[in-house]
């Protein structure tokens, strides 16, 4: 069994070490605290990590059969087959109405965009024409200033 020099307990020295990590570098105070909270778990002894390693795993691979790839993302299935398939097609109904609504909205923007632009068309062709009615004659007709 070996010992480590700095144990994953609250003490001085592990307390002072976390205080000047924040000091120096704030990953580094974060670091000690996650060590002193959790270092037990990791580490201590081979034979501790070996069974986390091992309950890890057992875990994954009970979780693992259950999990499946299904709309973007992971899920766990009921175990029901036919509340599975209803839910498969309520989430294809759902990603439909998802896709008429992306439409929609597609179809309103593209309607909004062309009421600014009949608007600013009116408002230049306004423009133009007060701008031509109000224009000083700063040039004779024959070309003389």
């Amino acid at each position: 069994m070996t010992t480590a020099i700095v144990k994953p307990q609250w003490g001085p020295a592990t307390i002072a070490l976390m205080v000047l990590g924040f000091i120096v570098w704030w990953p580094l105070g974060l670091a000690m605290l996650t060590y002193i909270l959790w270092g037990e778990m990791f580490g201590g002894s081979a034979e501790k990590a070996e069974r986390f390693m091992h309950k890890s795993k057992d875990w994954a691979q009970q979780c693992g059969p259950r999990m499946s790839r299904r709309h973007g993302g992971f899920h766990q299935g009921s175990g029901n087959a036919a509340f599975d398939e209803y839910r498969a097609e309520q989430l294809r109904r759902l990603e439909e109405e998802r896709r008429r609504l992306d439409e929609e909205i597609n179809e309103f923007h593209e309607h909004m965009r062309n009421l600014r632009m009949a608007r600013d068309r009116e408002e230049f062709d306004r423009f133009m024409r007060d701008r031509g009615g109000n224009r000083p004659d700063n040039y004779n007709t024959n070309g003389n200033n």
